[in-house]
């Protein structure tokens, strides 16, 4: 598959139209005519540059978070997982929060747009929530055997999702921060 045909301006507003498409009429209802029409585009470039509709909406997510949580490094766990909630903002964590419920059904429904999502979205993740913590262990900060090692990111997402069906809104960084220090950091023994 040739990328190279977009310029960056372009594959960056591509994705934005995907996403604010994806906001307005959900996965299900998001066609790749739809995407064509907003952006001008022809189907046919559209799948030149991506093979389907999941991988067009998987690639649109993670542009939309170029943040590689792994490249975050303040010397410790707390100051990294402070410093990972400091790249978004509220107004951002609402978005996210909106289209996240929405694609959480879709791929009940939909297995390529399950597998997209982990491929090129959850399997980086993993990867930098990885390092973040194998950097704490190096550092001393939580022990190797610590059995909530394999949970911290299901507790993140966990806090990021339930958040809306517990209390009826959002995430926001205040909210995530409090939950890092009073769960995930005393459950690794920070």
């Amino acid at each position: 598959m040739s990328r190279s045909r977009l310029t960056a301006e372009r594959e960056a507003e591509l994705y934005e139209a995907v996403l604010d498409l994806l906001r307005e009429v959900g996965y299900d209802a998001l066609t790749m005519d739809a995407v064509a029409a907003r952006t001008r585009s022809s189907k046919a470039t559209l799948y030149r540059q991506w093979r389907s509709k999941p991988e067009l909406v998987a690639r649109a997510l993670r542009h939309d978070k170029p943040v590689d949580v792994g490249d975050i490094d303040t010397g410790t766990l707390r100051g990294d997982f402070h410093a990972m909630l400091l790249r978004t903002d509220n107004c951002q964590m609402e978005r996210d929060s909106a289209l996240m419920r929405g694609l959480a059904q879709a791929i009940h429904t939909n297995p390529d747009l399950h597998q997209a999502l982990r491929e090129l979205l959850i399997e980086p993740e993993k990867t930098g929530m990885n390092t973040l913590l194998r950097r704490a262990v190096e550092r001393g900060e939580i022990s190797a055997d610590n059995p909530a090692l394999k949970f911290v990111l299901h507790m993140v997402v966990g806090a990021f999702v339930s958040r809306q069906l517990i209390d009826d809104r959002d995430p926001d960084r205040d909210f995530l921060t409090q939950y890092l220090d009073a769960v995930v950091l005393p459950a690794l023994g920070v």
